[in-house]
């Protein structure tokens, strides 16, 4: 092999990376009128503008707008990033759901600071939360499962979720035997299902401008009080 075929296997200069990458930068954002946001109009507490927010995504069409991603890191420091659903948000925080004994359980149950993330491109919009997680008792926990689907049922039924996968036959037997399950008992019982709530101590509100002008508005707990916010924009 001479050097520069070397030289353009290491720099990926082959047709095939060529042509991705003209396909990535000729990608664009934003291909649509984004709303305003006057930061000094915004509430005292993040969690009514979260709402607020929440309710525009959806008028505006944005798709599965109650999808987010979770981050945590594992016992070695690695961060580790998902997009899983969000089941609620209130004044205990932002509320997920998922097994215990999942690879993010694991790493909540050893470390349980964690962060979220919203992307709403609908309105070029993000929300990033901050903050430690507590897993619920096991009554709500429950009640959170019986609140879904039967297929949601039928996949915490499913289990093992993170562990490895011998084949895709043994994941279909698995399922099946778990959808008649879920149908001939609604409210079998899954002792691994938990829901957790991530209590915030920094939200961060980002609108997206075509001028690259973004609003970035934080919310930081204040420390000297257990109700207060400290509101503070950021630099883009």
């Amino acid at each position: 092999m001479n050097t520069t075929d070397e030289q353009g296997r290491e720099h990926g200069n082959d047709g095939e990376g060529a042509a991705f990458r003209a396909l990535l930068h000729s990608q664009r954002v934003w291909d649509v009128e984004l709303p305003s946001f006057d930061p000094t109009g915004a509430p005292e507490a993040p969690l009514p503008l979260f709402h607020r927010w929440f309710t525009a995504a959806v008028a505006a069409g944005q798709p599965e707008p109650h999808t987010m991603t979770l981050a945590t890191v594992d016992d070695a420091g690695r961060p580790d990033v998902r997009t899983l659903m969000l089941h609620d948000a209130d004044e205990r925080g932002w509320h997920f759901a998922t097994h215990a004994t999942s690879a993010k359980g694991r790493q909540l149950g050893a470390h349980p600071d964690a962060a979220l993330g919203f992307y709403w491109a609908a309105q070029g919009r993000q929300v990033r939360v901050r903050g430690t997680v507590t897993a619920a008792g096991a009554a709500e926990s429950r009640a959170d499962l019986r609140a879904r689907s039967t297929g949601a049922l039928a996949a915490a039924l499913t289990g093992r979720q993170s562990d490895v996968l011998s084949s895709t036959e043994e994941l279909a037997a698995a399922s099946r035997a778990a959808w008649v399950r879920a149908e001939a008992e609604p409210d079998a019982p899954v002792p691994t299902w938990t829901r957790y709530a991530l209590a915030p101590r920094e939200v961060e509100f980002f609108q997206g401008d075509a001028a690259r002008r973004h609003v970035r508005l934080r919310y930081r707990r204040d420390l000297d009080s257990d109700e207060g916010w400290v509101r503070e924009l950021l630099w883009p």
